[in-house]
């Protein structure tokens, strides 16, 4: 398993049991979508001086596994 993963926690009674940075309630989620959406590593910290870049990376992290776990339909895809 990624070592990185160690910094992300799930818990029922934190964020609904979303995916959050450890000690946080930052949702990975919200992180991916900054990163998607063009914002830079350095645009995503200065926003949150909280985390560090082994957060960011941590949640890419996160979002690769769960990429390995189930599909998420696409528009104008279809399944083979």
């Amino acid at each position: 398993m990624n070592d990185l993963l160690n910094r992300i926690s799930v818990n029922p009674q934190i964020c609904g049991g979303k995916p959050c940075i450890r000690g946080t309630r930052i949702w990975v989620s919200l992180l991916l979508d900054f990163l998607a959406s063009g914002s830079s590593m350095e645009e995503v910290l200065a926003e949150y001086p909280q985390l560090i870049r082994e957060d960011l990376l941590a949640a890419i992290a996160y979002g690769a596994e769960m990429s390995r776990e189930r599909f998420v339909d696409l528009p104008g895809s279809s399944a083979a």
